[in-house]
């Protein structure tokens, strides 16, 4: 079965895994999924990550961090972009999630980059997430 939106796919299996309290979750490999898997984790909202399998069926596995009183790194995760109604910025309308206490995930000509980088590097591009 095809899947019509793999990044909203990605973000729901977070928020699933994260209400759930999971310490591991598996999903559908793909190059992007994996470049969000590792902006999560060196912005501190997940463990690691790792891709698993041979190259017919890769698997992408993600650990999820918890801090004190098993409280999620995560607090929320909001889809911007997506298939029916696409979200692009200009370098200099890069949105600013909760006044910095957030990142923006933005696929740009540069690779997929956090709201911080793409500022950092003047690039624009297509605005796939909010999380906080």
């Amino acid at each position: 079965m095809s899947m019509s939106d793999p990044i909203a796919d990605f973000l729901t299996r977070i928020r699933n895994a994260r209400a759930a309290r999971l310490e591991v979750l598996e999903m559908p490999h793909s190059k992007l999924k994996s470049e969000m898997a590792r902006i999560l984790k060196r912005e501190g909202y997940i463990r690691d990550y790792a891709t698993e399998g041979s190259s017919g069926k890769r698997v992408l596995r993600i650990y999820m961090k918890y801090g004190r009183d098993e409280q999620p790194a995560i607090e929320g995760l909001k889809r911007i972009s997506r298939p029916g109604l696409r979200r692009y910025v200009p370098a200099d309308a890069i949105p600013r999630v909760l006044g910095g206490m957030g990142i923006a995930i933005l696929s740009t000509s540069s690779g997929v980059l956090t709201d911080a980088e793409a500022r950092k590097k003047r690039v624009g591009g297509e605005v796939m997430c909010h999380i906080w």
